[in-house]
């Protein structure tokens, strides 16, 4: 991956080192398959015990990085800004190819005749990916709430619910911040919810006490400005910790098991054996495709 250099910069010893460590955290995340945003990385440096838990920190380590970038010392790749992204067409060199690609986004839908109806549902759009990385695989919708979910988003979602009515289950899993306001979103989704006239379970899966407990995740000062913020701290404490601060692994593992619960496992593995078979018959299609301009080359 590109380490490229277009500035000469200085660095103080200090620096170079921390700059190693950033590549330590960089190089042991790819290494299991995940990409890390800076807030992301800042958190792993301070659970690590490298840098202060504070707002000064947090800005030094994205000049350091981007520093270290510009210097050709951090890969430019390593770190992604999941916010901001270039959409543009597919495309292909010849007609195989689009059949070759039918058969990888050649998917059944695994939860038709499934009992239950799941959805997951996280705080931040910085964790998205993340998040698709455990429900791509599981078939399972998920959704960036963004913060407070926008009324009409929350009214389409109401009906989606209840489009989904002969289900025995509607759950949400859903994953936020342990503060003030992310404590808070869990119940205003319920409630909204509720109001549109959607029958569903909202079942707030992280952060948790238990797993801060767990997984010691370091901690921010409660946000004071929040108006939410007296029950909060009556509850809790003056802290309050980031969904961010929890390792990838362990975000993925815990909508894995949950997700899991609600799933038919003899229905499920019977719509992968079919798509599975499925999946041959277009790469059949490729083949004798192929075979046949194959042929036409050699005799025309």
């Amino acid at each position: 991956m590109p380490k490229i250099q277009y500035k000469e910069i200085n660095f103080r010893s200090k620096s170079l080192d921390l700059i190693r460590l950033v590549n330590e955290v960089i190089g042991e995340y790819k290494a299991q398959g995940y990409e890390l945003t800076l807030r992301q990385t800042y958190y792993q440096l301070v659970a690590r015990g490298y840098i202060p838990n504070n707002e000064r920190s947090y800005k030094n380590i994205g000049s350091l990085i981007n520093d270290g970038r510009l210097a050709g010392l951090i890969d430019w790749c390593a770190i992604i800004d999941r916010t901001r992204n270039l959409r543009r067409n597919s495309h292909w060199e010849k007609p195989s190819d689009v059949i070759y690609s039918a058969k990888y986004s050649y998917l059944l839908d695994k939860w038709k005749d499934q009992p239950n109806y799941v959805e997951v549902w996280v705080e931040k759009d910085a964790l998205v990916d993340v998040v698709g990385q455990a429900c791509e695989p599981l078939d399972v919708p998920f959704f960036s709430c963004r913060g407070y979910t926008s009324q009409s988003e929350m009214w389409a979602a109401a009906q989606r619910f209840i489009r989904q009515g002969d289900r025995d289950q509607r759950i949400i899993i859903h994953l936020g911040d342990h503060d003030p306001s992310g404590i808070d979103m869990t119940r205003d989704i319920q409630e909204r919810l509720d109001m549109f006239g959607a029958d569903v379970i909202v079942k707030r899966v992280a952060l948790t006490m238990e797993q801060i407990n767990t997984y010691n995740p370091p901690p921010n000062p409660a946000k004071i400005t929040d108006s939410r913020c007296g029950k909060y701290i009556a509850e809790f404490g003056n802290e309050s910790w980031e969904l961010d601060a929890l390792e990838p692994k362990v975000i993925t593992d815990l909508i894995k098991d949950q997700v899991k619960m609600y799933r038919d496992e003899d229905l499920y593995n019977a719509v992968c054996d079919r798509e599975y078979q499925e999946k041959q018959e277009l790469q059949m299609l490729v083949d004798h495709y192929d075979a046949a301009v194959g042929y036409l080359d050699m005799n025309f």
